[in-house]
């Protein structure tokens, strides 16, 4: 093999195969990496490059105790988190490496967490891996590298088919994950999944019970980010492997009638999560952005209405998003891009001063991707309609640029602080506080800096108001 990234990979594993070479234990660079030697550059994404900074994984058949043996006092770092499941970490000559012992993973019917034995045998090992393409290695041994292939993955992968070692039955129930995996390589890789994978998946998706929300929340992200998540998704959805960590997709499938048209729900949010950057927080609104249109459906004389489906949808995503244990921070700002998605159509009559405050004081630091969203959202044909949206869109970012001029749009508050609203008014901290604070905003959002003589003005003619009305406060 002369291919000159897999000179460069040689190059940077020697200081590891020396040294188990030295000691008469096997190595073989392993997985994703073997795989991607073969790719074009153009299929690699940001974490797939023949960069020397690169991870590599490599298998052996020393044991656990043997490697960390073998490695420890020769690296720069160790660390052994995973030496459990068989697997060392190493720093070696300013790279990171994974070494880990042959091995077949199972897991019990009930169980989260997978059974590990170990083999020596390479071969036995790449037949527990998850599917062919990734179950070739590299022989680091002495002489030249030798392919090991038992199972066609190469074949398969320049065919650009998804196929499984051993049977799809044995591979997912091993580890359930592998099913939303697959997903991730159909889309990744465009690839085309055998006919048994399909069946498989499509007959014991619920095996994926037994892993974790976790597991399958960063798998899940992994499909998202991909420059073309679309196939993925569509095989999530028809292989029925949706309805178990994320049901609310299959669910935008509704029902379609000759009378009453309105446009495929599904396809519609597919297509926005196409059309919109690979940014996790994005994608993700842009896949929630619409869940809440089955509970608000309606027919009414006028057509099909979705009403308030932004509000619903966001309580609908927050629930879903925590089920899958997102961070707080993930929730909350995938759930407002999902509650704000409609905002900028509300302003059809044009963008006055106090619309852009309100529209950039709500969307806040998401302005961008709400922007990118509302942009996307729109999958119409007719280009007419494309173009009316950009150019509203096009006017609203030259308003913001004007207003930012002239104000701190970014960070829009009372001209005066609650401190001093209670020193004007001679009152201590309250609820009153509150309300005057909430007076002097709305004044700042519809008339914009009006100057501390007029605000302290319009705050005491407030006050005088009402003390009137509620003179026993």
């Amino acid at each position: 093999m002369t291919n000159s990234r897999i000179n460069r990979v040689i190059e940077i594993a020697k200081p590891l195969s020396d040294i188990f070479r030295e000691n008469g234990k096997k190595l073989y660079l392993v997985g994703g990496a073997v795989r991607d030697l073969f790719l074009d550059d153009t299929v690699l994404d940001n974490s797939d490059t023949d960069d020397p900074g690169f991870d590599l994984d490599f298998t052996t058949d020393a044991l656990p105790d043997e490697i960390e043996s073998l490695l420890r006092g020769k690296t720069e770092s160790i660390w052994l988190q995973g030496k459990r499941f068989g697997t060392i970490g190493v720093y070696l000559s300013g790279h990171k490496f994974e070494v880990t012992t042959h091995r077949a993973e199972v897991y019990h019917q009930d169980s989260r967490k997978p059974r590990v034995t170990y083999t020596d045998d390479i071969e036995m090992d790449l037949s527990r891996r998850d599917f062919t393409i990734n179950a070739m290695a590299l022989s680091l041994d002495d002489g030249p590298p030798r392919m090991i292939d038992p199972f066609g993955g190469l074949e398969d992968l320049a065919n650009r088919r998804l196929v499984t070692p051993l049977s799809p039955e044995i591979s997912f129930s091993e580890d359930p994950l592998r099913m939303l995996r697959a997903a991730r390589f159909i889309a990744k890789l465009d690839l085309t999944p055998d006919s048994e994978i399909i069946n498989a998946i499509s007959q014991m998706h619920n095996r994926l019970s037994i892993v974790s929300a976790e597991r399958i929340r960063d798998e899940f992200d992994k499909l998202m980010v991909l420059p073309h998540p679309k196939t993925g998704l569509e095989f999530l959805v028809k292989t029925g492997l949706a309805e178990e960590f994320i049901p609310e997709l299959p669910a935008l499938e509704l029902e379609q009638d000759p009378i009453h048209r309105h446009k495929d729900v599904l396809a519609h949010t597919i297509a926005v999560v196409e059309k919109a950057s690979p940014d996790r927080i994005l994608r993700l609104a842009a896949l929630f952005h619409d869940v809440g249109k089955p509970r608000t459906k309606q027919i009414t004389p006028d057509g099909v209405t979705f009403y308030h489906h932004d509000a619903v949808g966001a309580k609908m995503t927050r629930k879903r998003m925590t089920a899958l244990k997102y961070s707080a921070q993930d929730i909350d700002e995938v759930a407002s891009l999902v509650f704000l998605h409609l905002r900028f159509h509300t302003y059809q009559s044009g963008w006055s001063d106090s619309a852009v405050r309100r529209y950039v004081r709500d969307a806040g630091p998401l302005l961008e991707k709400l922007n990118e969203l509302t942009l996307c959202d729109s999958t119409t044909r007719n280009q007419n309609k494309v173009k009316a949206l950009r150019d509203r869109m096009s006017e609203l970012k030259v308003r913001i640029a004007q207003l930012r001029e002239q104000e701190e749009l970014n960070s829009i508050r009372p001209e005066i602080d609650g401190s001093e609203v209670m020193n004007l008014l001679d009152i201590p901290p309250s609820r009153t506080v509150g309300e005057a604070l909430d007076y002097l905003l709305e004044i700042r959002l519809e008339e914009g800096i009006l100057g501390r003589e007029e605000i302290i003005a319009r705050l005491k003619s407030w006050w005088e108001a009402r003390n009137q009305s509620y003179p026993d406060e």
